[in-house]
């Protein structure tokens, strides 16, 4: 028989996949010692099976109930007995963290008599009452449906009748006639009681969990953390401790390190005479945790040594809910903490220095997506008055945007191309659309461990929170600073690193760490942690890094950045501009003569394009694609011409006759679908001289370069290969070339031949095609555009925004590689390749060469390098060195 239900005594740090995150650590904590209320965790096995189902599986109720029978024996109270009730707190607790996204119930067990024995044996009649509300808010909303905002609404129409600021001025009787409202709204919201019975409040509860899950805001994070939706949630049943027993109890959540810097010290939030929903919250502002030291010295002499321990137990930066309840301290929870990009690498390299983790298992603590993060520009305040306000620096980073004040206007403006700032008093997991539409968030409440600030770390968005000084007006959209009024829809600058707000759209500069890479200055602090990981990563890593660079200038800066060579130099980019005229020409010749004199035009401005990127890539491999789009792409638009032509004749002047000739050549050249017609290879074999007049340029550079002394390494690459008799023919006219400027210079010209892989014919056929190849290189964007049936640029507007919806894609496959398919593919090859040439070299050049997760996979796979976007190169350099250290192909850093 399955077996549902744990103990917290008989779990562990290891079991998160069947106890979730909160449940392990839960029992890690009790294992460890310390002091944890005793509970008991519902696997993520029993979440899946009623999930399947809709049903509690069999046998759930029996071992729920025997486990409350023994937390009832060992705590000498049963349940909600009318006298001193035991009470409970229900928290969902999946595999990986999603704060705030599922459902939490707390003070299971309060009803009509149990209140009233709570509030005799606390002496707090205040207390109870608050406790019973709180309940049946949760419960209302949660598991019974109601509108979250009726309750909000009967709570600040009670407040303005006392005139009190918040709810502390509510007393015992004012809490006690509030507990009937929210009674009478579920009743008349429901068309049902609130439930009395304690043990209906339990099993509801944890079924509510269950199907929080599903919900649309849990989805939504899964998604965009990329969460699997088959692992379901573990939910956590444990014993009620009360921080709002008064000014000696509260609650609060630490941090073993700054998790926006990484400094060490003491971190976090408190507020006193609360429970802990309201410190995440952000419903009142909370105080610094060291203040605690002065509430209550002993406390926080004890946290500071759990704190302790539990960072060194954990070896990584800890996040802690805690409660105290009458002047003792209990430990609620632990998490190995969300941090910002610039936290993580201090983290890493604080971690490693104290010896509590490897140099290799400081690479492992830090990501790829997080060193592009710390590449982004800053602001340059220096150039910028003093700003509208400021609060705290919760999540780092610079960003411009609208002010909007709902998550569903972020939503609006954003899908219509607009970048916008969320602008709200606290969020609440149902600002999580808005949240991700938005550049960055701005809370007039709140503090480091607020609902905003969290997800917004682990998102990598930009946010300031507790920003006091601004009174946010959601139905007037808008927020006033003093005298100054900020209307929805003006830009507005957020400064996440600093924690300042700024009016209009503040001036960038580049960031510490993109200066180390462009110039190698180094410096302490963030820029020295980096560097050591990049020197880490180098050092391991068995995958090579180039870099996609047409000009020498990109090749310069690839360079710099750390590539090993250019496994992309697109030749069509040195066509546009005032050389367009010169391919016009090749392509309106009429005879061999006119073509020929196009050509030879075109030779010596290629040729010393390439001496240029040898030069900056001198004695490394440089990998030249031939001429891969149609020859239409370099012809004025179809359409402009006629228009041109018929507005000539309307006015009675005479055709332009080149006009006429152009628009002859681009109605015979017409393709309905050009991206599957004459281009790559295909262009190369009909279009006399074209390949000959590429080769000869690459060869004559190859020759200029070594005559000045260099060693140049180009190798030529053959585009959109079908079938190997394709590769023959090309290759055999690039070996003539080559051997022809060899003869005529003295100087020997040596250029490896090879393809891209990019049409699935070609993968299912690499065994035959490696007979012709010296090396492979995978075009993943044709590849996945073929192997998809997809048109790129008309299908992530028409309807990728639905799939990704639907979990049809957990992510765009041009973002990502789509692994059961052309990563299939890649692996086909890269075998079938290898069996018929053991030597041969492959690579990939497609963007998904400098994609984290990518990256992972192509290691895994047996690839000789990635090729990306010079600024992308650290990136996949860094996750190269990741992905050589943990053997697998999986790059997830959650």
């Amino acid at each position: 028989m399955v077996r549902y239900v744990y103990e917290f005594t008989e779990g562990g740090r290891d079991m998160a996949d069947l106890l979730g995150g909160k449940g392990a650590n839960l029992a890690e904590m009790t294992r460890m010692g310390l002091p944890v209320p005793p509970g008991f965790t519902v696997s993520t096995e029993a979440c899946r099976a009623f999930l399947a189902t809709g049903a509690e599986p069999p046998g759930l109720a029996r071992e729920i109930s025997d486990h409350l029978t023994a937390l009832e024996k060992a705590a000498g109270r049963q349940l909600g007995q009318p006298d001193d009730p035991l009470l409970l707190s229900v928290r969902s607790g999946g595999r990986f963290s999603m704060p705030g996204m599922m459902e939490t119930i707390l003070d299971i067990g309060l009803n009509d008599e149990s209140v009233l024995g709570l509030a005799k044996t606390s002496g707090n009649e205040r207390f109870a009452w608050d406790s019973y509300r709180r309940l049946i808010q949760m419960f209302g909303s949660t598991v019974m449906g109601v509108d979250p905002a009726l309750f909000e609404q009967a709570m600040t129409l009670l407040k303005d009748l006392r005139g009190a600021p918040d709810d502390l001025h509510l007393d015992a009787g004012d809490l006690a006639q509030l507990v009937e409202t929210y009674k009478n709204l579920i009743k008349q919201e429901t068309r049902e009681d609130f439930p009395q019975l304690p043990a209906e409040q339990l099993r509801r509860a944890v079924v509510a969990v269950f199907e929080s899950w599903n919900g649309e805001r849990a989805r939504l994070y899964r998604r965009r953390e990329q969460i699997p939706d088959e692992l379901g949630t573990a939910v956590n049943v444990q014993t009620m401790v009360f921080g709002n027993l008064g000014a000696g109890s509260g609650s609060g959540v630490a941090f073993t390190r700054d998790p926006a810097t990484g400094a060490r010290g003491v971190y976090g939030d408190y507020l006193s005479n609360a429970q802990g929903e309201d410190v995440v919250a952000g419903i009142r502002n909370t105080v610094p945790l060291d203040e605690l030291s002065r509430l209550n010295p002993t406390a926080f002499a004890q946290l500071c040594d759990h704190m302790e321990a539990l960072e060194t137990h954990y070896r990584d930066l800890c996040d802690i809910e805690f409660t105290i309840e009458r002047g003792r301290l209990w430990m609620l929870q632990t998490r190995v903490g969300k941090r910002t990009a610039e936290a993580a690498f201090a983290i890493a390299a604080g971690l490693v220095d104290e010896g509590l983790v490897s140099a290799d298992e400081g690479l492992a603590r830090v990501s790829g997506d997080g060193l592009a993060r710390l590449m982004f520009p800053r602001f340059d305040t220096s150039a910028f008055g003093a700003p509208l306000t400021r609060g705290i620096p919760a999540s780092p980073g610079a960003a411009v945007g609208a002010a909007v004040f709902d998550s569903a206007e972020a939503v609006r403006r954003a899908a219509a191309g607009e970048k916008v700032v969320l602008v709200r008093q606290e969020t609440t997991p149902d600002d999580l659309p808005g949240m991700i539409a938005a550049q960055a968030v701005l809370t007039s409440r709140g503090g480091k461990t607020s609902h905003a600030a969290v997800v917004a770390r682990g998102m990598g968005k930009v946010c300031v929170c507790g920003a006091e000084e601004i009174t946010v007006d959601p139905q007037g959209r808008r927020f006033t600073v003093g005298d100054t009024t900020v209307e929805e829809g003006t830009v507005i600058s957020v400064d996440g690193s600093e924690g300042a707000v700024y009016p209009g759209a503040a001036p960038l500069v580049d960031s510490a760490v993109m200066r180390y890479f462009e110039t190698g200055e180094r410096s302490a602090g963030l820029v020295d942690a980096v560097a050591r990981a990049m020197r880490q990563a180098d050092g391991v890593r068995r995958l090579g890094v180039r870099a996609n660079a047409d000009t020498p200038e990109d090749a310069a800066r690839a360079r710099r950045f750390g590539a090993e060579g250019i496994g992309l130099c697109r030749t069509e980019h040195m066509f546009l501009g005032d050389r367009r005229q010169l391919v016009e020409a090749m392509i309106l010749a009429r005879t061999d003569i006119e073509r020929e004199r196009a050509l030879d035009s075109l030779l010596p401005l290629q040729r010393q394009d390439f001496v240029g990127i040898l030069e900056a890539m001198d004695g490394l491999p440089v990998t030249i694609r031939l001429l891969d789009p149609p020859l239409h792409e370099f012809l004025p638009d179809r359409t402009e011409l006629a228009v041109r032509l018929a507005a000539a004749e309307a006015h009675g002047n005479p055709p332009s006759a080149h006009d006429a000739e152009l628009l002859e050549a681009v109605n015979r050249m017409h393709e309905e679908n050009p991206m599957l017609g004459l281009r790559g290879v295909r262009l190369g074999l009909v279009a006399p001289g074209l390949v000959a007049m590429q080769v000869r340029a690459v060869a004559e550079a190859v020759v200029e370069r070594k005559r000045a002394g260099g060693d140049p390494r180009a190798e030529i690459m053959v585009p959109l290969i079908d079938t190997v008799e394709e590769l023959r023919l090309v290759r055999d006219e690039v070996e003539q070339v080559l051997a022809e400027v060899s003869k005529a210079s003295g100087v020997p010209v040596e250029c490896p031949v090879g393809t891209m892989i990019e049409l699935p014919r070609a993968a299912l056929t690499a065994g035959r095609i490696a007979q012709q190849a010296q090396f492979f290189s995978f075009g993943t964007n044709d590849l996945t555009q073929t192997t998809w049936g997809f048109s790129r640029d008309d299908v992530e507007a028409a309807f990728f925004s639905t799939y990704l919806d639907k979990g049809i894609f957990k992510i765009s496959p041009f973002e990502t590689i789509d692994r059961e398919g052309v990563g299939r593919l890649v692996e086909i090859a890269v075998a079938e390749g290898r069996a018929a040439r053991p030597d041969l070299k492959i690579g990939v050049c497609g963007e998904h060469g400098g994609d984290p997760e990518s990256v992972h996979f192509f290691h895994g796979a047996g690839l000789d390098y990635v090729s990306c976007s010079p600024f992308r190169v650290p990136v996949a350099r860094l996750e190269a060195g990741r992905a050589a250290l943990t053997g697998t192909e999986s790059g997830d850093t959650r």
